[in-house]
């Protein structure tokens, strides 16, 4: 074998990891083959004949190719005036793009986009790749404290830990899994369960056609009409809006809407479905666990 094919053989034993830290930084599988690819081109043409941890290497210049494309996708949102997550599809995903968004958790991948380029490139490669601060601190040209910083700034984010931040009980936590699961599996009996009789249901008029009205009230006219939203629930995860159990609804991790629901005495009494741009980039979101 020629030095480039040992190379190549080499790479491509790291391909699979290669993909996952580009998926979990940029949440597309289209944008993270892009950017093992764009690796596999830079690797190329320097070799590794003097690298003592080669996959830390390739994991270094993937996360490089990550963090060019975040910075890029937030210049083209400043320029915009809007948050941008790249183009909307008008098709459902690909059966690969659902599957990596379900492993990596959909919630997961909301709320990393709301982080700024170095808080994710800093919590996603060491919080779930575990590579040390010292290493991420070179990628990003700061000092290894402030990597740190970085990350722990991200979690507090990601999971909701500062100071005085309000957190669902497990009970209201229960109650939207229960919701969502009946949702998805068209239980219309476990639905009735964690209804009040007279829950009021909101929506955006950008979600829904001309046919359907934005209030809705009563549980029995809700679960008939559940019946249309079926297969968008599939795409959903139960997460923390505002401070309180909700739902977003992200198929291959793309925010479309939320849930904000408003549980009393173990019951559901108003389902607040929020698809409008503004309003959803006013919405605090953090994971669920």
């Amino acid at each position: 074998m020629t030095d480039l094919e040992t190379l190549a053989a080499r790479f491509e034993e790291d391909r699979h990891h290669l993909r996952e830290v580009a998926h979990r930084l940029l949440g597309s599988v289209h944008d993270a083959d892009d950017a093992v690819q764009a690796a596999w081109l830079k690797v190329s043409r320097r070799g590794i004949a003097e690298v003592a941890n080669p996959t830390g290497w390739f994991t270094t210049v993937t996360s490089h190719e990550c963090l060019d494309r975040l910075r890029e996708r937030k210049r083209r949102a400043e320029v915009l005036g809007a948050d941008d997550h790249g183009p909307v599809a008008v098709a459902p995903a690909a059966d690969e793009q659902v599957a990596m968004a379900e492993s990596v958790g959909r919630a997961l991948l909301v709320v990393l986009d709301r982080l700024s380029p170095a808080q994710r490139v800093a919590f996603v490669l060491h919080d779930a790749f575990a590579v040390p601060f010292d290493d991420i601190a070179a990628l990003l040209d700061r000092t290894p404290a402030a990597a740190k910083k970085l990350a722990s700034r991200a979690r507090e984010r990601v999971r909701g830990g500062a100071t005085g931040t309000a957190r669902p009980t497990a009970e209201h936590l229960a109650v939207a899994r229960a919701f969502l699961a009946a949702s998805q599996e068209g239980d219309l009996d476990a639905l009735l369960e964690v209804l009040d009789p007279d829950v009021v249901r909101r929506v955006d008029r950008v979600l829904v056609g001309g046919h359907i009205p934005v209030e809705l009230r009563g549980a029995r006219k809700f679960v008939e009409e559940s019946k249309l939203f079926a297969a968008p629930a599939r795409g959903g995860e139960v997460a923390v809006l505002d401070g309180a159990a909700g739902i977003v609804v992200a198929p291959a991790g793309q925010l479309k809407s939320v849930l904000r629901l408003d549980i009393r005495d173990g019951r559901i009494h108003v389902i607040d479905i929020i698809g409008d741009p503004d309003r959803l980039a006013s919405v605090d979101v953090t994971l669920a666990d």
